[in-house]
């Protein structure tokens, strides 16, 4: 059994891939790297057929029709082989002297009788034009060099998120979690790491910068005009997390408070751009959303309608759209996501 899996979803990535690929293969044959060619019409598929073979036993070239990004996490999840399961895009990359910690903190786990559930470590955001370079640290929240449950956590300050970039899963608690991403959409990074945290029993947090996570392309997903261009798909991945993830049954009362800050950012997003379209489509769209919420989850609703933000966001007429979009700014700038 490898120690880690490493799938990187590829659609036309031929400009970008190698040196995210390069990056990886610094591990060594104790990584396993799954490119999934996403049905891409450029470059891609050759480019992954040549990395296998120039490094047989590490790594798989996989072709599929197109799904789309969750459908490529999902193919490298059933073709890993594992213990442990990490997700990098093909822009990405990571940081080859904190790679070195990861893998050395894994065989620990690996060593174990128990294994750890999930690791999870900083990121950086690469953004385009950036001079300073923000790191997404845990510091604070989570308690270093030890294994620890989710009593033992922080507070988690608004804007620090455990996201696909931070966390390493053990490949069979993906399994086990029924974890299914849809195909076709964009943003189920979400519900890849939202789903799944409710079977995690144990925690460890590597405080390393591993992960490089490039920010600012015009046509990247998180790009604010591109994700009002596929708000339908933002829409689905927040109704799937309130219909997957039932907190009420959630016990650790931590776990749940954090579970709750992340679906409530979640419809915050998928409020902001539904009003910052301007359209009367999408701010139908939006009330739609508020009472799909009401619907499926009175408890949730009420948390999520009457909290700040959510007052904010159903703020009446012109006036309150445009407070609601001036709160959203100040946020962003406050903790510099884009």
């Amino acid at each position: 059994m490898k120690l880690l899996s490493v799938a990187i979803p590829c659609y036309n990535s031929q400009e970008y891939m190698r040196h995210c690929m390069d990056t990886l293969l610094q591990g060594g044959d104790e990584v396993e790297i799954l490119i999934v060619n996403d049905g891409s019409k450029d470059g891609t598929a050759e480019i992954a057929e040549e990395y296998q073979r120039s490094y047989p036993g590490i790594v798989r070239a996989i072709h599929q029709e197109n799904g789309g990004h969750g459908a490529a996490v999902m193919t490298g999840l059933r073709n890993a082989t594992g213990l442990y399961y990490k997700v990098v895009d093909s822009d990405d990359w990571v940081d080859g002297k904190a790679y070195e910690k990861v893998l050395e903190t894994l065989r620990t786990f690996a060593a174990s009788p128990e294994p750890v559930d999930m690791l999870v470590c900083n990121y950086v955001y690469e953004k385009v034009g950036a001079r300073h370079k923000k790191v997404m640290s845990y510091t604070g929240t989570l308690p270093q060099n030890r294994v620890f449950t989710w009593d033992d956590t922080g507070y988690f300050p608004k804007g620090q998120y455990i996201l696909m970039h931070s966390v390493i899963y053990r490949t069979q608690l993906l399994r086990d979690s029924g974890l299914d991403l849809p195909k076709h959409t964009f943003y189920v990074d979400n519900l890849f790491v939202y789903v799944p945290l409710p079977y995690v029993k144990t925690l460890y947090y590597l405080n390393v910068d591993f992960y490089r996570y490039f920010i600012g392309r015009d046509d990247q997903s998180v790009h604010e005009s591109v994700m009002i261009r596929r708000i339908d798909q933002q829409i689905r991945v927040n109704r799937l997390m309130i219909e997957q993830v039932d907190l009420r049954k959630v016990e650790n009362r931590k776990l749940r408070r954090y579970l709750f800050n992340y679906v409530e950012i979640i419809t915050i997003i998928s409020s902001v751009m539904l009003i910052r379209s301007g359209t009367k489509e999408n701010l139908e769209k939006k009330r739609q959303l508020w009472e799909y919420i009401r619907q499926q989850d009175l408890w949730l609703y009420h948390r999520l309608r009457w909290g700040i933000m959510g007052q904010v966001m159903n703020l009446p007429g012109w006036t309150g759209r445009r407070i609601a979009v001036s709160a959203y700014k100040i946020s962003q700038k406050a903790v510099g996501f884009n």
